[in-house]
């Protein structure tokens, strides 16, 4: 006599109706207000939870909910770098950067609709090394002002980066004068930029093409700046004003236009840019 399944709970979906026991829905956990949504909710909402809070979005999905639906054509997908100056197990961090984001560099151009309009479109990838700025991202950022520059096009970038990529040395920090240089031409052929800033946007990407824009929009609570709060209470040995380096302190000051919430992007984008849309004629 087999004895093993004497004491074993019976499962009273499949005694009952034959049915395997649903598997919980997958969800996230706000890190503000301890609330789990689940991830479907979450999408409908655009990430944002009911407490306000903003989860990170991939590249893709800034596309999927910025984009008139098969609007965009995306430009130069296939383009990677490696290791320029050898920087140890560099290799293996672009790999596992890869694996998990799914890109293959920390951005994504391309073309596309908004409500209609036409523009160029940059969307930085959070999750390839936090959209750090390298030798490519500079490049596809760059190439892709040229582009709307030869096409007449306005640009529309989403930014999120821990900065200039340091294992990349010198070679990532000369991306700032190369596409500033770009976004400057652009604005020179009289066309129109716009970016949007989204947490956090630092560093070097802050000290150039980010903050460029003819206009400048925030979402809500984004964290802003070149050098990091922490970093700047230890060089400078002063205690740093509450907000500091946010998007709210940011306005209040006069760096950004206006901090716009993601169920009004869509549309205050479109508006900006058919407002700007006789420029192209020029």
């Amino acid at each position: 006599m087999q004895l093993k399944f004497l004491f074993k709970k019976p499962n009273i979906e499949l005694e009952q109706g034959g049915r395997e026991p649903t598997p919980p829905e997958p969800s996230r956990t706000c890190p503000y207000c301890g609330k789990e949504t689940p991830i479907a909710k979450l999408w409908e909402d655009k990430n944002v939870c009911e407490c306000g809070y903003l989860f990170r979005m991939t590249a893709r999905q800034r596309v999927e909910f910025i984009a008139d639906e098969g609007s965009f054509y995306e430009l130069w997908p296939d383009l990677e770098g490696g290791s320029p100056i050898a920087f140890p197990g560099y290799e293996d961090k672009l790999a596992t950067a890869r694996k998990n984001s799914g890109e293959k560099e920390g951005v994504v151009c391309g073309t596309a609709r908004i409500n209609g309009h036409p523009c160029a479109l940059f969307v930085m990838e959070p999750y390839f090394m936090m959209g750090s700025m390298g030798t490519v991202v500079g490049e596809k950022i760059t190439r892709l002002f040229e582009y709307a520059t030869e096409y007449r096009l306005s640009v529309v970038g989403f930014t999120v980066s821990g900065g200039a990529r340091m294992q990349e040395g010198i070679l990532s920090l000369l991306q700032m004068a190369k596409t500033s240089g770009a976004v400057g031409r652009h604005s020179a052929a009289g066309l129109f930029y716009l970016t949007v800033l989204t947490d956090p946007t630092t560093g070097g990407v802050t000290a150039s093409f980010a903050m460029e824009g003819d206009v400048i929009l925030s979402e809500p609570r984004a964290l802003v700046g070149f050098a990091g709060p922490r970093v700047i209470e230890q060089t400078t040995r002063k205690k740093l004003p509450a907000g500091f380096q946010r998007a709210e302190f940011l306005l209040e000051h006069g760096f950004v236009d206006a901090i716009v919430g993601r169920d009004e992007e869509k549309d205050t984008i479109a508006r900006l840019l058919e407002f700007h849309e006789g420029r192209r004629r020029v």
